[in-house]
Formats: structure tokens, sequence, C-alpha cells
């Protein structure tokens, strides 16, 4: 080792500063590898799915002679095909089936899986099959369900606190209506696939897009009836997730490994994106009936609330999904007396699934709803409302009965307010509405508060992997999936922050069961929080053991060794950090770790409804100005300023794209993305032509994005800093409030219009007509 100046810039990479993505070159020029890019090895075969044309009946015969017979098909799996389990359920409920044996549940149920020398050759195979069922009746969405007496498919939940009648008493007004919440279709641009490779005797590797990789390898396993063990799962990265690559993939990779493991060869199954949209989940939609009790000030006394979910044929993840939406019913506000309770409804309709927010948008835009009722019969502003009922001290206790410690809401709504100049626009468009005959502008103010941590406890961990090599380079290996969101970038900060060295010594490798086990879904906006405390774990290990070497072999003490940039200081004497290293090795000192996190301080008593489910909240707040054409219903949006809360970020630039993409893809949500089932139970939008996400020129014409400068993380998170990915998707929601008040204009804003999501222009223009007519 020789002696050096001490070095004072700052490694490139450090946390708090912006990184470019680390995939992100790779990602615009197409050298970004996903699992479709993976070389085929020689005799690979390929699998397609054969779905069901009819709803809700009870199988007579399924006729696959002519599948068979089809040129390439090598072989055509059943569910007598399975070795194991026939079910892919991911909480245990045993109602997925791979391929059901004598019930068809939904329309586009995959029967079978054809496996030939090509995928084109196993489509057309598939379109062979002949169906001979009995017809049963089906119930399509939440109120059918009802009424035709459908069970839930899960447990509900009930929160309250208080006494609604006491509340009641207190509260001269009261208004309930019902609000009707449409689900949404991921749309991810790289669509589910699987890739299975058959190993030595009931081995077998599969490379697949997926949140999940443990639960896919458990899925995998129990399909094959083999331990989890003989199963590996890698994930270098997925295009795009948003949950709908949580528990969905699992039929994918069952698939992919049955055929794999029957017929000794690699298989890949890859559904075209019809049968992906048919085939799997969507975001839940849900009816929500409210009953809200308020004062002359618009002081909430009292909420009552049911949310009745579309669940799907079976239980999937909508336990926990319409239990976050009870969480977030309250959003920002504070309810004396309250009740809320789900309803996760059984239906003959694709099982819905994990989607950004996981039930909390649906709990937000009821809470919202609510508001608004409140200042249209009022009178009033709806930001005056929202403040008025804002948690703050001595009124700092949720539905669940979670206390608000680290309440930043009003601060950063008063905040954005001024920025956004709130109040003289909507003067503005209070007086161009007066004067205006077709064209009417709105504008809106909404907060968002989300819990961050997973509901069911046992999910609040991770684990990673950290080597250091003796030439200084650092492997670094961890649960969390890449989706494109920055997960492996933020981490790889981490990690480079800890040791004190640049960036580019970090080596980022794929996700895979074999180094870490037992990890948790990258969902729930965790994936930095967990993943990076663990990295950080491992990390804190090594350190300490080359701290232990360099006292031992130096005769200083702990305090005299510091770690700065790219070097390492030893009393008087400052050492390259790969020098350091490389004298370690020689000294058999351990360079490797797995590190280990779990949240503190959460718990969760769902029989009571009550605990500390969440670790903390992330804030946010958007203002939106739209305008609408009263003739067609067509509308635009105008301005939006978003400010939002992510704490000390550990990456400002990803951070900030996360906010802009869950803003977009939550008004995309809230007013074109519409999911339509024709009454045979078919879905009519299955394919990018029918289904209408957000494009480029649905974009605020003027986008101020902002994050809060001046608030760090109370709690022991990962550099005090907060979750991103699914609490800024709310911040949509002030485009639907936006569209509201355009709406409310026709009649004098006497009236609250009541606006469905997703508020497309059909919809807009009928809240118009119905307004202009003089009904609610």
């Amino acid at each position: 080792m020789t002696d050096m100046k001490p070095i004072h810039a700052p490694i490139r990479g450090a946390v708090h500063t912006g990184l470019i993505h680390d995939s992100a070159a790779k990602h615009v020029t197409g050298r970004a590898a996903y699992t479709d890019d993976i070389a085929e090895p020689a005799g690979t075969l390929h699998a397609y799915l054969g779905q069901s044309d009819v709803t809700h009946a009870r199988i007579r015969a399924l006729d696959l002679s002519a599948v068979r017979a089809a040129p390439g098909v090598v072989a055509v799996l059943t569910a007598t095909d399975i070795p194991g389990a026939n079910d892919v359920s991911p909480t245990g409920k045993h109602d997925d089936p791979v391929f059901p044996e004598t019930l068809i549940e939904y329309h586009g149920q995959p029967l079978f899986a054809v496996v030939a020398e090509t995928r084109d050759l196993a489509r057309r195979a598939a379109a062979l099959a002949r169906l001979d069922a009995e017809p049963l009746p089906h119930a399509l969405d939440p109120e059918a369900a009802i009424t035709a007496g459908h069970p839930m498919v899960t447990e509900p939940l009930t929160l309250r606190r208080g006494t609604l009648a006491e509340g009641r008493q207190a509260a001269p007004h009261r208004i309930a209506g019902t609000v009707r919440i449409g689900g949404q279709d991921h749309m991810y641009l790289e669509g589910q696939i699987s890739f299975a490779i058959p190993g030595e005797d009931d081995t077998v590797t599969v490379y697949c897009s997926t949140q999940h990789p443990s639960e896919a390898q458990h899925m995998v396993a129990h399909v094959l009836g083999v331990p989890s063990n003989a199963v590996t799962v890698q994930v270098r990265r997925m295009g795009g997730g948003f949950g709908g690559k949580e528990s969905q993939m699992n039929l994918f990779a069952a698939v992919a490994a049955l055929a794999a493991k029957k017929l000794d060869r690699p298989v890949k199954i890859r559904p075209d994106r019809d049968q992906d949209m048919t085939a799997t989940g969507k975001r839940h939609d849900f009816v929500v009936d409210y009953d809200v009790a308020f004062d002359d000030t618009g002081t909430i006394h009292a909420v009552e609330g049911t949310f009745a979910a579309r669940c799907g044929f079976s239980a999937d993840l909508s336990g926990p999904v319409t239990d976050r939406a009870l969480f977030h019913a309250d959003n920002a506000y504070f309810y004396p007396h309250v009740r809320l309770e789900s309803r996760p409804l059984k239906t003959n309709t694709v099982s819905n699934t994990a989607f950004r927010g996981f039930g909390g948008p649906q709990g937000v835009v009821a809470a919202e709803r609510m508001i608004e009722e409140i200042a249209y019969a009022l009178g009033r502003d709806p930001l005056d409302i929202r403040k008025a009922n804002f948690y703050r001290a001595g009124r700092d206790v949720t539905p669940y009965h979670q206390e608000v410690t680290d309440n930043v809401i009003l601060r950063l709504v008063e905040e954005l307010e001024a920025r956004a100049d709130y109040r003289a626009r909507r003067q503005d468009i209070l007086a161009f509405n007066r004067d205006s005959a077709v064209i009417r502008r709105g504008i809106a103010l909404t907060p968002v508060k989300f819990g961050i941590s997973f509901t069911a406890t046992h999910f609040n961990q991770a684990g990673a992997l950290v080597h250091v090599y003796n030439d200084g380079s650092i492997h670094l290996n961890h649960g969390g999936t890449e989706m494109g969101q920055g997960l492996n970038t933020k981490v790889a900060q981490v990690v480079a922050d800890a040791f004190q060295v640049d960036i580019d010594r970090i080596r980022i490798t794929a996700t895979t069961t074999e180094k870490v086990p037992n990890t948790s879904a990258t969902a729930a906006s965790s994936g930095s929080d967990l993943n990076g405390m663990a990295a950080l774990d491992a990390a804190e290990q090594i350190k300490a053991r080359l701290v232990s070497f360099a006292c031992e072999t130096r005769g200083v003490a702990p305090e005299a060794v510091r770690f700065v940039p790219n070097a390492v200081v030893i009393g008087e004497e400052v050492v390259a950090f790969d020098a350091f290293v490389k004298s370690a090795y020689m000294a058999r000192v351990q360079l490797s770790a797995a590190g280990f996190y779990k949240t503190p301080d959460i718990h969760w008593d769902r029989a009571s409804g009550t605990g500390r489910p969440f670790y903390y909240y992330a804030y946010g707040a958007a203002c939106s100005e739209v305008e609408i054409d009263t003739l067609t219903g067509e509308y635009r949006v105008m301005r939006t300023d978003l400010l939002h809360d992510v704490g000390r970020s550990l990456n400002p630039d990803i951070d900030r794209g996360q906010v802009e993409g869950a803003f977009v893809q939550g008004m995309g949500w809230l007013t074109t993305e519409e999911l339509w089932w024709d009454d045979a139970g078919r879905l009519r939008t299955h394919a990018p032509s029918t289904y209408k996400i957000p494009l480029a020129s649905d974009v605020p014409r003027i986008f101020n994005v902002d994050l809060v400068a001046w608030n760090e993380n109370r709690e022991r998170t990962v550099k005090r800093s907060k979750a991103v990915g699914e609490p800024p998707f709310m911040l949509g929601i002030s485009v639907l409030e936006a569209m509201s008040m355009a709406v409310a204009s026709v009649d004098g804003y006497r009236t609250c219009p009541r606006l469905d999501a997703p508020a497309t222009p059909e919809r807009v223009l009928m809240a118009v007509e119905r307004l202009k007519g003089g009904g609610a």
C-alpha cells in the first residue's frame, strides 16, 4: 500500500443526488435484455394457451384431437398432466387452477396449453379445440353479484371508531350517495412471458417477467410436486409491471415449467396482447355507497361506507386490496365517527389483482367524493372543506386506530396553493365560465396521504447479497425486481455511499432465488425501503470487518478508520480502496455478506381492525386545471402542478420521473381507460385498439413537478427517504375533481355532478345534460 493525498471530490452516484437509471441507455437503444431476448437453446418449444369461449359453464367434454393432430404440435397439456397441485393461488386458498377440470368460471379462462415447434403453430392449433359445456348463469359486476347472491371470495374487513349515531346527532347535514370506480388494465410494455429450461433430476430454471420471484418459485414447485430448492427463478428486468406481474405470472411460469419437465426440452410461453388482457386480472372495480354527516363549517362528524369490489372468480389478492381501500378511505381527513366495510365479491370475470396503489386509490376517490358533496351542498370552495378536515393535533387517529404522527399535509398543500396561484386562478375560471357558452373550465387541488408497508406484516422483510472482490469491484444482488422504476440504481447508490466508492465499481446482477431466498414481492412502494436497508446491512457487515482489519494491522482505534471517496483513511494514512481491499483479501478477511432487514414497529390485528399497519405516510398534492366542451364531453388538461414528499430522496431525478409517470397513469385510470364487458361476459376492450391509455398529447399542457425540499422521514428508513412508487398515483384524482367543477358550472355549481370513473367524454356529456335538465 502507498500513501495518497486525501481525496475530497464526492463519489459519483452518491445518495441524495440525481443519477441516470442504470439501464437508461440500454432501454433507448434496444440493448436492454428482457426474457424474450434470451438466446433460445436448440430444441426450444413454444407454448400457447387455449381459452374458454363461454363465461360460466360446466364442462361436458373437451375435444382436443384436432389440436394434437395440428402441424408442429408436440404436446397438449391439461389438468391431468399436472403431477403436483392444480393451483396457482397466491394466498393458498386453492381456488385458482392452472386448468379447470369441471367448471369454467370466466370467458377467456385457460383450459389447456399447446406446445409446438413454433409459437405461431401453437397459436393456430389452440383455436382447433372443441368445447361442449352446459351454460350457467353469470354475474359480471359487483351489483349483479349482489343481486345473484354471489359469495365473497375472501373474508371482508370492517373498520370502526366512535359511534355513528353520536356523530350524526351532532351534525345538521347528511348526504348519502354512490360512486362507481372503474378498473384498469396494467398495459405494461412487455407482456407476460416465461422461459423454462429443464435441469437434472427434478430441477428447472425459469426466466420470467415477475415482480415476485419467490412466489413464482413456490407456485412452480407446487405444480410440479417438487420442493422449492428444485426451482430457480431469475429476473433481470421487466418492461413494466404495475402489480400485474405480482401474482398473475404464476400461471405462465407454471405452464412453461410443466411443459419443460414433461418434454425435457426448453419451453417458452408468450401470449399475444389480446390473450394477455383477457386471461390476466386488472385493477378492482368498486361500487362505494357512502353516508357522510357534517356541520355548517363543512367539518365531517360521521362517515359510513360500504366498498363492494369486482374480484373475479378467485380470491387472488382481493383480500389485501379491498383491505387497503378501507385503509385509505380517509385519505388526509379525520373522521370522528366512522364505520367502513369491504365486500370482496365473486364475479364471473378474470380474477382481479394487484395494481399500483393496491386498492388505496379507490378509497381516496371515495374520500374526495364526500368532500366534493359537502362543498357543493354548502356552496364552498372544495379546498376549504379539505383544509377543515385535515388531520391535525387532537384529530389524528385513523379509522384503524393508528396515530398520524408525521403529518405535513397542511404545510404541503398551502405551499402548492401558493406556487400554483390557486385562488386567483379559481376566480379567473369562475369569471370565464360566466361568459363562455360552450367551453367550461375547472380547477381542483387535492391531497394524498398514503401508508407505506405491506399490510401483511410478514412481507415486510428483505435480503441482499454483497461481494467485494479483491480488485475492489463490488457485486450487488437483492430480492427486489427492476421493472423500470430505478430500484437497482437506488440500491446501488446506497451501497456506493456506504463504501464511499464511485457507482461504476458496482455490478448489479439479476434477481434470482438462488442468491437471495424467501423474497417479498416488489410492490407496496417498499422496494427501496426494504432492499436498500438489506443491502446497507450487508455493506456495513463487510465494512466492520475491514475496520477491524485496519485496527489490527495499523494499531489504531476504530474511530481512526474512515471511508472517504474511493479511499480509506487509517490514522494519518490514506489508502486507495482497491489496494486496501486487496490487502484485506491477502489477510483472509471475509469480503462477502448477506444482509437482512425487517420493518420495525408495525403490527396489525385484522380481527379487531386495529394496529399500526404502516411504518410511515407519504404525502403529496396536485393542482389541475381542465377545459371541457359541453357539446361533446371532450376535455383537455391545461395545467398541472405537483408537489410530492419523498423524504430525503435517494435519487431526485428518478423520483421526479416516478411522480410524473404515476400522475399520468392515475389520470388515465380516471378519464380514458375504460374496461367493458358485453352481456355475454366477453371483455371487448382487450387491445390498444379498444383500450385507451394516455398519450403524449394527453399530458397537461403545462406540467410542473417538484419534490418537497424541507422534509425528511422521521422513521429510520434508508437514508431517511420515503417511498415513491404508489403515492403519487392518486395525484391524478385532481383531474377528475377539476372536471367535476367544470361540469357543475352548467347549473351554477348548485349540484355535485357525481361523475363516475372513468370520466370518459360520454360520461362527461351525460353529466352535463343531466345538470342542464335539472337532475342530480
